[in-house]
């Protein structure tokens, strides 16, 4: 669904929108799981409401209970905008423009929304670990460059990109380049029979021991791609989430690079797919991701 079929949803197509999604092969109790339940009806019931009829569990539910939409008092066609909006801008799009666009009333619902659909968006696509040629690169992202001649990193971040050659990735904000950091999201993500890819960073001289084959481009020396090997993926997808950073959102909290870092990398993984498809997909992961208001602003 792009934005301008988003957009002229009422309230109850878009929970019907969302039913359709969540449970493509009817309702499914949110709480225990029972395809055992009935949908209530009557003018004292509200819309969407359903009860679970087994014994153990007995009780009432919709579409959003269990999801990044609990308790929310946001209409839901503004829920299916905002993954519209998020889903198709390239280079990500701001909660002050959010507001805007959704006729929200203040700036902390646009930014709560967004970062509700960065929590769905980190729940996928990526199933098992990255195989074949495999990338990896690091940049610094926020603070402020001073001296002279290389950049100096006080107060920036770092993140790492492991792209898998033609297929998915992911991006890690690991916050020092050391030598643990770089081999635990190797470890975590990447196949041991992979060839991975890498600059001359003398770190990987160890950790390129695990893996099948282990090959590097020297950029100190003016080396960007040697007979296919390359981190130019990785140093594509730095170049969308600095441009992101800097052009659209100015400033970004370390505790929440990640979700931002998720964010670029559900949109880097569904590169292939229309915005329709990819916002589609973005809201089959919003169940079962359940973020409070307390614990987006403290953790990262």
């Amino acid at each position: 669904m792009d934005f301008n079929a988003a957009r002229s949803l009422t309230n109850e197509q878009a929970r019907e929108h969302l039913e359709k999604l969540r449970w493509p092969n009817g309702a499914v109790c949110a709480h225990c799981g029972s395809t055992a339940v009935t949908k209530l009806a009557g003018k004292s019931t509200r819309p969407g409401v359903y009860k679970c009829k087994a014994k153990e569990c007995r009780k009432q539910f919709t579409v959003t209970v269990n999801s990044i939409f609990a308790d929310t008092h946001i209409e839901l066609r503004h829920w299916i905008m905002a993954f519209s909006l998020m889903c198709s801008s390239k280079k990500g799009i701001s909660a002050l423009q959010l507001k805007r666009m959704l006729g929200l009333g203040s700036y902390e619902a646009a930014w709560f929304i967004a970062h509700r659909v960065r929590h769905a968006m980190k729940q996928g696509p990526m199933k098992g670990l990255l195989k074949g040629v495999v990338e990896s690169d690091e940049t610094w992202v926020g603070g402020v460059k001073h001296g002279k001649g290389r950049a100096y990193t006080h107060n920036k971040t770092a993140v790492q990109a492991l792209v898998e050659r033609g297929g998915n990735m992911r991006a890690r904000a690991i916050g020092r380049v050391t030598p643990m950091n770089l081999k635990g999201s190797l470890a975590d993500m990447v196949d041991d029979n992979a060839t991975l890819h890498t600059d001359e960073l003398t770190a990987y001289k160890v950790i390129g021991r695990r893996f099948k084959q282990h090959e590097t481009v020297n950029h100190s020396k003016g080396e960007y791609e040697r007979d296919g090997v390359h981190v130019n993926s990785a140093e594509s997808f730095f170049a969308l989430l600095k441009r992101g950073v800097h052009g659209t959102f100015h400033h970004v909290g370390k505790q929440h690079l990640q979700r931002y870092c998720d964010e670029f990398s559900f949109r880097w993984n569904h590169r292939k797919t229309t915005d329709a498809e990819r916002t589609e997909a973005a809201l089959k992961l919003a169940p079962g991701c359940r973020l409070t208001y307390k614990t987006s602003r403290i953790s990262a």
